[in-house]
């Protein structure tokens, strides 16, 4: 049966002649990619971080009902939808354990990477502030001012209860084709 096959093979391959082959490498047909300067990306990243000002305080005004905001220009009803869970989350980050400085950079690189796969529906995990020398949400405070000056950001409202409550904030961004 081992010989039929072989066989077999042997008469499908018979007039096959072998490619003349001048180097063992692969030729590139078109033109190469341009290299990307890594330093180029950094510098970019360091940008964006860095736009994030620390001092902005953003005045929600609604305390009771948690985190709050909506970019001027659109409608109150994305804060009902959002907090009803309209838009799936499609993504998550969790900022705990994270000095400040770190939590800024990792939200804006989390929002650019985002904005390249179309992903609308975030949660941000800021964390309650038990764990912080005064007890106090010191990370929920500076998200929220953060998020605020993203123009990416249409809204943001504190997630429910099952999503992390007053430790998380569920994020609508823009939508970019």
């Amino acid at each position: 049966m081992k010989d039929d096959e072989e066989n077999l093979f042997r008469e499908a391959v018979r007039n096959v002649k072998p490619l003349k082959i001048k180097s063992k490498t692969i030729e590139i047909i078109g033109n190469k990619p341009k290299p990307i300067a890594k330093k180029f990306l950094e510098d970019e990243q360091k940008v964006l971080v860095d736009s994030l000002s620390d001092d902005y305080i953003y005045e929600d005004g609604d305390l009771e009902n948690g985190l709050l905001f909506l970019r001027s220009g659109h409608s109150p009803d994305i804060i009902k939808k959002l907090k009803k869970g309209y838009w799936v989350v499609q993504g998550s980050i969790d900022l705990h354990g994270m000095i400040s400085q770190e939590a800024k950079s990792y939200i804006v690189s989390y929002i650019q990477e985002c904005k390249k796969k179309h992903i609308r529906c975030i949660r941000i995990i800021h964390g309650k502030g038990i764990g912080s020398k005064n007890k106090e949400p010191i990370l929920r405070n500076k998200v929220k001012n953060w998020l605020a000056q993203k123009d990416e950001v249409i809204a943001y409202a504190q997630a429910p209860r099952h999503d992390g409550g007053s430790g998380a904030v569920i994020v609508l961004l823009k939508e970019y084709n």
